[in-house]
């Protein structure tokens, strides 16, 4: 029998460095968008429940399917309302990004002292702490929203809330900003008081772990021939004499998966919240029912079932996009379980 061989690397040896593992399980978000629109946050968070398939009407003009019937996947992300539990002041100097100040809600849902300890509200949300905090804003402060998610609110068997913070759409007037963010304090946010159907949108999420892996299903290099060698799945020679080291380019085993990944304009095709509409016979597998609201997006993201998946609104925009509702003519619903 001949010896297997392996095509080109597919998951490109230099394409992310360091590969270990990403520091936190929900991501991180470290560049916002800046436009001219309305004062609204710019982000939001959901967990992955599974993917399907769809068949809607391509209309983008410059598209050479425009006007066709087109059949794609798409991913579901259950998108539970977010609380708003705080609003961060920053300032940036020569020095880096400090915080100025911050105002807590005065009510605090009983699960979120399983993810940190509550703060003491009388250093915080008092009306003499918000009027000094309104005075050390500046025109070029940014303003944040202090998140939390509500998982126990869906399928999943945890309780314990997500922190997160998401930034408000930058203007001239940061204080109008602040006083938004302020307005909102203690409310919950839906998915459609920031995004809408037919709009780009960056994926941000930590994908699925592998653990340690060897060269070949690391790097997709070579398998050696039988005779070569004494090693087969392994780079037969790692670098010459002199420099007495390893370059950084060489294949070598180590962490594959739970790196930290952001892909670029995803297109939001449809914002629900009837869950019928949606669940197929059974649920997702791995996953469960959806059970309040709930988007769909046009191919598949980093990350498996049950994952914490940041949003973005999109931060390279396409001058060519038409942001529109699309035409969604069929949504599978079929058993995923094949009964």
């Amino acid at each position: 029998m001949g010896h297997r061989k392996k095509s080109a690397p597919r998951h490109g040896s230099l394409a992310y460095l360091p590969k270990k593992r990403a520091a936190q399980i929900k991501g991180r978000i470290r560049n916002w968008v800046d436009n001219d629109g309305d004062v609204n946050f710019l982000g939001f968070a959901g967990f992955k429940a599974g993917m399907t398939h769809i068949t809607y009407v391509e209309d983008q003009e410059n598209s050479p399917y425009y006007g066709k019937e087109i059949l794609k996947p798409v991913t579901i992300i259950e998108t539970p309302p977010l609380l708003l539990i705080g609003v961060r002041v920053y300032y940036e100097d020569d020095y880096g990004k400090y915080v100025v100040g911050e105002v807590f809600s005065e009510k605090f849902n009983e699960n979120l002292n399983r993810a940190i300890n509550l703060p003491n509200l009388d250093n915080y949300n008092s009306k003499n702490v918000q009027k000094e905090l309104q005075k050390k804003i500046k025109k070029d402060s940014e303003i944040r929203g202090i998140f939390q998610t509500q998982p126990y609110k869906i399928s999943l068997s945890r309780k314990k809330p997500d922190i997160i913070e998401i930034k408000l759409n930058s203007i001239e007037d940061s204080l109008k900003e602040f006083k938004y963010a302020i307005k909102l304090l203690g409310r919950e946010i839906r998915i459609r008081d920031i995004l809408k159907e037919g709009e780009l949108m960056d994926v941000i999420a930590v994908s699925k772990g592998k653990g340690f892996q060897g060269p070949v299903k690391r790097n997709g290099i070579r398998i050696l021939t039988r005779k070569n060698s004494k090693i087969r799945r392994a780079v037969a020679c790692i670098g010459p004499w002199h420099p007495a080291r390893v370059s950084y380019t060489v294949p070598r085993p180590g962490q594959m998966g739970f790196h930290q990944r952001t892909e670029y304009h995803k297109r939001i095709m449809f914002i629900g919240e009837n869950e019928e509409e949606i669940n197929p016979k059974g649920g997702f597998i791995k996953y469960g029912k959806i059970s309040g609201d709930y988007i769909l997006v046009l191919g598949s993201i980093p990350g498996p079932k049950k994952r914490l998946i940041r949003i973005r609104k999109t931060i390279r925009p396409k001058k060519s996009f038409e942001v529109k509702s699309p035409e969604i003519i069929y949504v599978n619903r079929e058993s995923q379980q094949r009964k």
